[in-house]
């Protein structure tokens, strides 16, 4: 009788052992990340509801809350200021993520805080793509409208030292990837050409306002593409 029950058991436990076996090769294994994580960075006069149409249209296409951090700071201080928050930001969302880079996705006066950490905080080891959309990247004439409110403005007013510096050498720098969006009719850039940047890729997308630069569908899958 023994004899019996060690067989049955023996036989059971090789079944059950053939089962997990099977299930071992046939489950399906956990997905890695498969994106760098988003750092949307907005312009002045804004906050990071102004990417709400991109971030869903990133949700569409495959990517993750995690994956998307669409953050707001406050616009009026320095972008000196905004570039070291930045900083902070960036080490928040690798931590978060366990991702080793991100791509920043910017607009407007964006670009200035966010290119300043690129140049100047060590940006380039943990980022991956920078692109501008709209973006300020050598100043507009009316910036001086606000110049004499606000610190943000008058770094951003055409011929500040602030843009001098920023744009002394080599405007992309790093082996970041770099591209600018930007339109031909841009009401709040003067010239509209202010946005290009050497050695990036530049891109002229045509007649879209400043405003929508960071909602146009159209603007976005070029967008997605760059940085996919």
């Amino acid at each position: 009788m023994q004899r019996r029950t060690r067989r049955i058991t023996a036989a059971v436990s090789a079944v059950v052992s053939s089962m997990l076996l099977s299930l071992s090769l046939t489950a399906t294994p956990a997905q890695a990340a498969t994106h760098n994580p988003i750092v949307f960075v907005h312009g002045i006069s804004s906050s990071s509801s102004s990417w709400n149409d991109w971030v869903a249209d990133f949700k569409a296409d495959g990517y993750t809350a995690s994956e998307l951090d669409a953050w707001t700071y406050s616009w009026s201080q320095s972008n000196v200021t905004t570039a070291q928050q930045l900083a902070t930001e960036v080490r928040r969302v690798l931590a978060a993520t366990g991702a080793s880079k991100v791509d920043l996705v910017v607009h407007s006066m964006g670009t200035l805080s966010a290119r300043y950490y690129l140049k100047n905080l060590g940006g380039t080891a943990y980022v991956d793509d920078f692109v501008s959309t709209a973006g300020t990247n050598h100043g507009t004439t009316i910036a001086s409208l606000c110049a004499w409110l606000y610190t943000s403005c008058a770094e951003m007013n055409t011929g500040s030292s602030f843009l001098t510096s920023l744009n002394s050498g080599d405007e992309t720098p790093g082996s970041v990837s770099y591209a600018s969006y930007w339109s031909n009719c841009d009401e709040a850039l003067n010239p509209d050409s202010t946005a290009l940047l050497s050695g990036a890729t530049n891109v002229e997308v045509g007649c879209i306002s400043h405003d929508e630069m960071n909602n146009d569908h159209g603007v976005y899958t070029q967008v997605r593409d760059f940085i996919a």
